[in-house]
């Protein structure tokens, strides 16, 4: 499945790369590039100066692949590991030590790659739970939008939740949105004990409100109708904050997120990037369905945060 292609222009994302070129290029580790497109996205990246990609792999073959396809490997640092794994655990490594400031999924699985990057003896874990956010330029909102968590936590409990809302949280500020606002969203707009994610969604904005959860406006639970729409809202006499206005819309589960993630790429004709947070580095995990423009993207939002304390 590939995320069609369409005429559309994406002024905020393009607004999102031109900001990360102000910066130095990133030194980003890109773990076994062992097919085409993950070997051409970190050296498209490299062209644009984005970062600069250390490939660590099987440098035979990394060589092979970048013959056959006519990609040009001059001036990029290859590091040798035997396989996926090997890979992986070289990455985490390496940015242990300080040599690399981003880790980039090459062609390996994405549950090897975060094995390594968050297993129980790495030196990149934090206190807080992993999370992956997306960040869209959709032309039927008014703004840049996020959405967590569509790919890493698959039912959340809500301790792992205040984490993802606080990876969210510390994300938007590292790439300036100062304070922003946080819709949690639901099946109903009202809380009802017999759905979780009402409660789990009142029971966060009331951490907010005890200071646990800091530097956003939360509301919730909202439905995605009132969350987005302030009209929506307002037919429903909702009063909030948020409705109308989100940077950042919080799904319960990844069933959720990955179909909400898919109407706006597949159906809103939106451009994203990704990133995995709450490690000490950034994490791009890049797909074989993401166009080049979502790959450069995600190497930008890695640039921009890398410096940051959004992992803490």
């Amino acid at each position: 499945m590939s995320i069609p292609q369409t005429n559309i222009a994406y002024p905020r994302l393009a607004a999102l790369i031109d900001r990360a070129y102000t910066r130095e290029p990133l030194r980003v580790g890109v773990v076994y590039p062992c097919e085409t497109s993950a070997l051409s996205a970190a050296i498209e990246a490299k062209a644009r100066g984005l970062i600069a990609p250390i490939l660590i792999g099987p440098a035979a073959n990394i060589r092979k692949i970048a013959a056959e396809a006519h990609l040009g490997l001059d001036g990029m640092e290859i590091i040798e590991a035997d396989d996926a794994t090997a890979a992986a655990r070289r990455a985490v490594a390496l940015a242990h030590e300080g040599e690399i400031a981003a880790i980039m999924k090459g062609s390996l699985h994405t549950d090897e790659l975060l094995g390594a990057v968050v297993g129980r003896d790495s030196p990149l874990r934090t206190a807080r739970r992993i999370s992956h956010i997306f960040w869209f330029d959709c032309p039927a909102y008014h703004k840049p939008l996020m959405l967590t968590d569509a790919v890493v936590n698959i039912a959340p409990t809500i301790v792992e939740k205040a984490d993802i809302v606080r990876n969210a949280v510390d994300f938007a500020h590292a790439i300036g949105v100062e304070r922003p606002k946080v819709a949690i969203i639901a099946p109903v707009e009202t809380v009802n004990p017999l759905l979780a994610s009402t409660v789990d969604a009142a029971m966060l904005c009331k951490m907010a409100d005890r200071g646990q959860i800091t530097g956003a406006i939360l509301d919730g639970p909202l439905g995605f109708d009132n969350a987005i729409s302030i009209e929506s809202a307002k037919t429903k006499n909702i009063v909030s904050a948020v409705a109308g206005e989100p940077d950042i819309i919080m799904v319960p589960n990844l069933d959720t997120g990955n179909s909400l993630y898919k109407s706006l790429v597949y159906l809103a004709g939106a451009a994203c990037a990704g990133l995995v947070l709450g490690t000490q580095v950034p994490i791009i995990l890049t797909s074989r369905a993401d166009s080049p423009q979502a790959r450069i993207a995600s190497c930008a939002l890695a640039a921009l945060t890398a410096t940051s304390r959004i992992q803490a």
